[in-house]
């Protein structure tokens, strides 16, 4: 299975589908803009990942509505983080950010459309299995909404008193418990045992990024550097240092592995999760602390 080919094929038909219409041309184009190319699809490769392991034999397809569905909330969140009222950034993935080359207001209504597109890309893809589509939608849901989802992880950017693993949890995790518990629904296999994998994968990949932001610049990055002290968040790196923040890495991917329920894809899906762990922490800073 060439899991990276199914995710952007599930996506291109996504954004297709939109495009068949008259829509407005500045918002068709932003709203690819926002999603092509993309970064490394972490999210819907984790959900298809965990899919699998539930039910090697089983229709990826609906699996793989719910990982284009969380890429395309995790586009949204970017398009609405990078706005000038938030992070004001003007580069992501590499290229001008969505508000920077086509405006705030399109960009405003680029994220909504994606969110709004996101569950209609759900509905496509559980059409030959409405069945399942009630769990997977609350999951979604709970992903992005109040009190523990992507919307809360930015609000707790607002507030004075702000908990690390809290924000951590909500600003990044959500979407990582919803690719494995949603990978899991996808299959009609419980999603309660593989949270803890999305949890601690979730807050390994912030502490990453909070490690990224201080060692990398903006061309590697394809961002810009610096933004948690240039906004004054709080992270990993402030927390507990340079050399604590990678062993708190190290430890959650290995709490992570370690918590993946007996299946029989348990042990690939094992190997992927060191293999992406291996390459989030920055190589001149894992030289440096070797």
């Amino acid at each position: 299975m060439d899991v990276d080919a199914l995710i952007e094929w599930t996506l291109e038909q996504a954004i297709a589908r939109d495009e068949r219409g008259s829509p407005p041309p500045k918002l068709a184009a932003a709203i690819r803009h926002a999603v092509f190319p993309g970064g490394a699809r972490v999210r819907p490769q984790l959900c298809l990942a965990v899919a699998y392991a539930c039910d090697p034999e089983g229709d990826l397809l609906p699996a793989a509505s719910v990982g284009a569905a969380i890429e395309l909330l995790h586009c949204a969140s970017l398009v609405h983080d990078d706005l000038p009222c938030f992070d004001g950034a003007d580069m992501r993935r590499g290229k001008p950010a969505v508000h920077v080359a086509y405006g705030e207001p399109i960009a405003l209504l680029t994220g909504d459309a994606l969110i709004v597109k996101a569950f209609g890309t759900l509905a496509e893809g559980f059409m030959r299995a409405p069945d399942l589509m009630v769990g997977v939608t609350r999951i979604l849901v709970e992903s992005i909404g109040m009190p523990n989802g992507i919307v809360a992880g930015q609000a707790w950017e607002s507030e004075d008193d702000i908990d690390l693993t809290t924000y951590h949890h909500a600003k990044t995790g959500a979407l990582f418990v919803g690719a494995t518990t949603g990978g899991a629904a996808a299959m009609g296999a419980d999603p309660e045992p593989w949270e803890a994998l999305g949890r601690r994968l979730g807050e390994a990949y912030q502490v990453a990024d909070d490690l990224r932001d201080l060692a990398m610049d903006a061309d590697a990055l394809g961002k810009p550097a610096g933004q948690d002290a240039r906004h004054q968040r709080p992270n990993a790196v402030d927390t507990y240092g340079c050399a604590g923040a990678v062993r708190r890495l190290q430890n959650l991917v290995q709490a992570a592995a370690d918590s993946i329920p007996a299946c029989e894809g348990s042990g690939a899906l094992k190997t992927l999760v060191h293999a992406q762990a291996a390459r989030l922490v920055p190589a001149p800073l894992a030289a440096a602390l070797a």
